[in-house]
């Protein structure tokens, strides 16, 4: 029996890779309906919302940029998620996400949808996402999760990362909106 050649171990790695990153992406469903070529659904840790602590982040090549979509469950079906977000980057630079009111609730999960323009999706492409700023609005009482301001980190839950090396407490935005490129 003859041993495989160098070729088709590299041929075998290439395909391998090939379908890792074919099967990577997802597909984000937006409020109209359209589906869109998307990354995976990043859950940024908020240590400051205590009703969940998670906001789910997710970004969406379309035809003119991109799409990004913010979801955190809420208390209260009124509550949601609006005004200005910004998504801050490594390099200390931020992309400003203008409220256009686009907006649902799915059970108990506020979603947003902010539109990305085609340089701010090369800009997202170059450089890791460390924090998204949003806002809850609502009337809030006693009994319900806070409104405000808030600050979700690229942190996985300390549960999910728990004996696992330092870099994969984050996640690789950079990578994932790179491929849907691909």
């Amino acid at each position: 029996m003859q041993k495989p050649s160098l070729i088709k171990h590299l041929f075998i790695l290439l395909f391998i890779t090939q379908s890792f990153f074919a099967t990577a992406q997802e597909k984000m469903i937006a409020k109209d309906g359209k589906e869109y070529n998307a990354t995976s659904t990043w859950k940024f840790s908020c240590k400051d919302y205590a009703y969940t602590g998670i906001l789910e982040v997710q970004i969406a090549k379309t035809e003119k940029g991109g799409l990004l979509k913010l979801g955190i469950e809420v208390s209260n079906e009124t509550f949601y998620i609006g005004d200005t977000v910004y998504i801050i980057l490594e390099d200390g630079s931020y992309i400003t996400c203008t409220d256009k009111g686009i907006r649902e609730l799915k059970g108990k999960k506020t979603i947003a949808y902010y539109f990305l323009t085609a340089t701010e999706m090369n800009k997202l492409k170059g450089i890791l996402v460390t924090d998204v700023r949003f806002r809850i609005k609502g009337n809030e009482d006693t009994f319900s999760s806070k409104t405000g301001h808030f600050t979700a980190i690229n942190k996985k839950s300390d549960f999910q990362t728990f004996g696992t090396s330092e870099e994969s407490k984050t996640f690789d935005t950079k990578t994932e909106i790179k491929s849907l490129y691909n």
